[in-house]
This record gives C-alpha cells, structure tokens and sequence, in this order.
C-alpha cells in the first residue's frame, strides 16, 4: 500500500482535485492519499501545522500544491518535508518558478499557468462568483487535457513505489501543447482546447493587473470582471472541443482498475483494456 501525502496550503483547483485524480471510483486497493489543508491561509505557521498533521499518515510521497509556490508559506511546507526525509512535487500555478524549484534542488514539479489567479477584489468576488469561476476553470484543466497529465505522473510515481523501483519525481512546464498532445484526435477539437488553455493562462495576467497594479476600484472592477468572462468563454471552448470528440465517438477514457493499473479506451460501447 504506497501512501501520498497532499498538503493544501491556499487553494488552486488543481489542489481540490489531485487525490480524486487518482482514485476517480474510490476502489483503488495499491494506494491511499490524505490530504491535508490550511483552508485558505497560507502563513508559515499554516504551513507547519499542515506538515505535522501529514507527517503522521508516514507518507511514501508527498504533494505541496498551492498558489505561487514562492510565497513564505508554501515554501515552509516543501523544506520541512524534503528536511524529514521526504520526497516532494510541488504543484503550483506558475512556469516561472522552474529555476528557483531547481535552485533549491530535490523537488519534483508541475507547474500550470492555466491554473490562474481568481480576481480577488471584494467590489466583484462574492462566494458565489469564487465558486463559479473555479467551476469553468476546473472544467478547462480536465477537458484539455492538463489533468491527465498530472494524473499520469503522479501515478507513474506511485507504480514505482509499489513495485520498488527507483524513479524520478516529476519535471514538468505545462503548456497547451503538452496537455492536449495526447488527449483529442479531431485536430480541430484539439486546437479549440489550445484556445481554451491560452485563454486561461491569460486570465492570471489580468488578474494581477486588477489586483496588485491597479489602485483605482472603478479601474479593477472592469478587469476582474473581464477576466472571469474570459475562464467562462475558455470553458465553453473545451466543452465544444469535448463534443466534438464526442460525435466522432472518440473521447478518451483511462479508468484505473482496483490495482491501480490505468486501463484504456475510446469507444463508447466498449470495455476498457
């Protein structure tokens, strides 16, 4: 039984998703995963109550996913795990964290612009708007393809693990390439979703505009709420790029078995092999 330790320190989507990822039907029996939150805060004190609480399930791999992996509290949770021996994949929303990942030494990545920055002004970001706008943006990392990257990663760690095998933890820079490559065999469903996944890695670009670098409110309210008609139009995209797929009966579909073992098929009416 490999266990995998996830400390959520703030929140991406791609945090509230990562164990579900991984055992979609809750059958799975080669592995378990806790996941431990900070809930929105992400202090260093935060950080370290996270990593004593996880600490104690004695993961085999463990997971800091956050919101720029930079900040004090992030930081905090990764170096006391690496420091207690533990080996560590940092998932984050920003490619240019690569090189300070690697600075630091020891840390698998995955890093995903397209899971970007909500716009957090309080005269436009109400619970309900918060939770929409994670709706579209989860529905654009599944449909393009960018969670099953993930997925497939973290799992390649996990069949190491089990099977007792050295294996490198991994290094990855999403782009709308490397998320849709495998995903679409309509070209042009695939190059809907490569809209989508652009679209959204651009919504973190207003989002910081709105929220550090604009001080006027009558400015930002505009850009804020531009930006989240940006993630919606970006989910309709995948959603027409998925029924594409769907009219041609090609859709993708790699259920795990109860061993793990990630099965496969396209075909509607068919068994997954």
């Amino acid at each position: 039984m490999v266990k995998l330790g996830i400390a959520k320190i703030g929140n991406i989507v791609s945090g509230l998703m990562t164990d579900l990822l991984l055992d979609e039907r809750a059958d799975r029996e080669d592995f378990e995963a806790v996941t431990v939150t900070s809930g929105t805060k992400m202090k260093e004190e935060d950080a370290e109550k996270v990593v004593e609480a996880l600490l104690k399930f004695e993961p085999d791999l463990c997971v800091v996913v956050s919101p720029n992996a930079a900040q004090p509290g992030p930081t905090k949770a990764r170096t006391l795990l690496k420091n207690a021996g533990k080996k560590v994949v940092v998932i984050t929303d920003s490619g240019k964290l690569k090189d300070k990942l690697e600075e630091e030494g020891g840390f698998g990545y995955i890093l995903i612009n397209a899971d970007a920055m909500i716009g957090a002004r309080r005269e436009w970001l109400d619970p309900i708007e918060m939770a929409i706008y994670n709706a579209d943006l989860m529905k654009v990392l599944a449909a393009t393809g960018t969670f099953r990257v993930l997925q497939t990663a973290l799992d390649t760690c996990i069949t190491a693990i089990k099977e007792g095998k050295e294996y490198e933890l991994p290094k990855i820079v999403m782009t709308a390439e490397k998320a849709t490559i495998n995903e679409f065999s309509n070209p042009y469903a695939r190059a809907k979703a490569i809209a989508a996944y652009e679209m959204a890695a651009k919504v973190a670009d207003v989002n910081v505009k709105a929220c550090f670098m604009t001080k006027d409110w009558e400015k930002y309210v505009p850009l804020t709420a531009a930006s989240h008609d940006m993630m919606r139009t970006a989910a309709k995209l995948v959603d027409e790029a998925r029924e594409m797929e769907k009219a041609d009966d090609t859709v993708k579909r790699a259920p795990h078995s109860k061993d793990g073992a990630i099965l496969s098929k396209t075909k509607l009416i068919s068994k997954p092999e």
